[in-house]
């Protein structure tokens, strides 16, 4: 068994994603007036509040977080800008003018308001308010992983990798400024604006309505209205689940199986440009972490050029070749498979390699493959060189 099989099986006390459809069902005040006597008698966790209106990618990700939690798994939810009604809430989410952690007051908008996620500089909404406060006792609840280094890791993690854009959105700021952008003479190649978790939220604020607005009465509109922002929080509180599942039962225990190849890169090639994975597993942000911490001894490379892992965990698996990304910079790689293999298969691509089995490399550089690993080895070792 691999050391990363080993891990998982150690942690397999933690959900997959399927778990998500047991969490339970979202409730408004205003749908609860549908349900019968019976049902409204579940309802019996802590009231959660929010704006009515338009609603924004950070609420719906707050309140999705607590129905995440034991405490508020089967809270109602109401959604209004009354002071009166909101006072009598338990918990309020991104409205109110109040942040004060003490009575579960977590808005924004306030003027003076700055709160920061430790170690970090965008300013939080509601999203990284509940998450700050709540992150670590709902990873704890969803993964089982207890108190400790690895939990401080992932709480870490979820908020860089995941919330910080929820943060970012909310609060107008951009992943990279655009005076920026326009001082480098850069211009985008294509328009991404509606490829966003926060674009596909706020498309459910657009969603047909079963019955014309004209001919619906107040409560039926705000009903309407209240179906909606469901749809969405349980949209987006979904992909948190899934980002949080899949760090935890990926991306974690890879990290000591990655830090035991780069440890012993130097087996396969001198200079350490070379990984090679027992499977295939998350392992380019360990190994950016890796190359940052560890010392490079005389002679070695200061960065692992291409990484190689079996494509199954059959005895006769064939073996891909991934090249290294520049870290952070998205399709660029440290070094592409050399050009006259790209877009090249099979016998071709062994004639034009000089290396037997040669199964493909892609026509972008950042991939390839071949029958054996003695063949994936000798054609990175190539590659480095070529």
């Amino acid at each position: 068994m691999s050391v990363l099989r080993q891990l998982l099986v150690r942690r397999s006390n933690i959900p997959s994603a399927r778990t998500f459809a047991r969490v339970p069902r979202f409730y408004t005040l205003s749908a609860m007036a549908t349900e019968n006597p019976a049902k409204k008698m579940k309802l019996d966790g802590p009231l959660i509040g929010t704006h009515s209106g338009h609603f924004h990618a950070d609420e719906a990700l707050a309140v999705s977080m607590l129905r995440l939690l034991p405490t508020y798994a089967e809270s109602p939810l109401v959604r209004t800008r009354d002071p009166a009604l909101l006072s009598t809430c338990h918990t309020v989410v991104d409205v109110g003018a109040e942040y004060d952690a003490a009575r579960h007051r977590y808005d924004h908008h306030q003027r003076e308001f700055g709160t920061v996620f430790p170690g970090h500089n965008t300013k939080l909404s509601s999203a990284g308010l509940v998450y700050m406060h709540f992150g670590k006792d709902i990873i704890q609840h969803v993964t089982g992983l207890p108190a400790g280094q690895d939990l401080d890791i992932l709480f870490e993690k979820i908020y860089t990798d995941f919330i910080e854009a929820f943060d970012a959105n909310d609060n107008g700021v951009n992943a990279l400024a655009p005076k920026d952008l326009e001082a480098a003479n850069l211009t985008k190649k294509f328009e991404d604006r509606g490829f966003s978790i926060a674009s596909v939220v706020n498309r459910y604020n657009y969603a047909p309505q079963g019955t014309p607005k004209e001919e619906q009465t107040k409560e039926q509109q705000q009903a309407e209205e209240d179906a909606r922002f469901t749809k969405a929080s349980q949209f987006v509180g979904e992909q948190f689940f899934l980002e949080l599942t899949d760090r935890a039962n990926a991306w974690l225990p890879a990290r000591n199986a990655v830090k035991q190849a780069y440890e012993s890169r130097l087996q396969h090639d001198p200079k350490g440009r070379v990984l090679v994975l027992p499977e295939g597993m998350p392992w380019a942000d360990h190994l950016y972490s890796l190359e940052k911490e560890s010392p490079i001894p005389d002679g070695v490379a200061p960065q692992v050029l291409y990484v190689l892992f079996p494509e199954s965990s059959e005895p006769d698996s064939k073996w891909r070749i991934r090249a290294v990304s520049k870290e952070n910079s998205g399709f660029e790689n440290r070094k592409d498979l050399p050009d006259p293999w790209k877009g090249v298969r099979d016998e071709e691509l062994s004639n034009v390699s000089g290396i037997p089995g040669g199964v493909f490399v892609h026509a972008a550089g950042f991939i390839g493959g071949n029958q054996t690993f003695d063949g994936a080895l000798a054609m990175a070792k190539a590659a480095c060189d070529f």
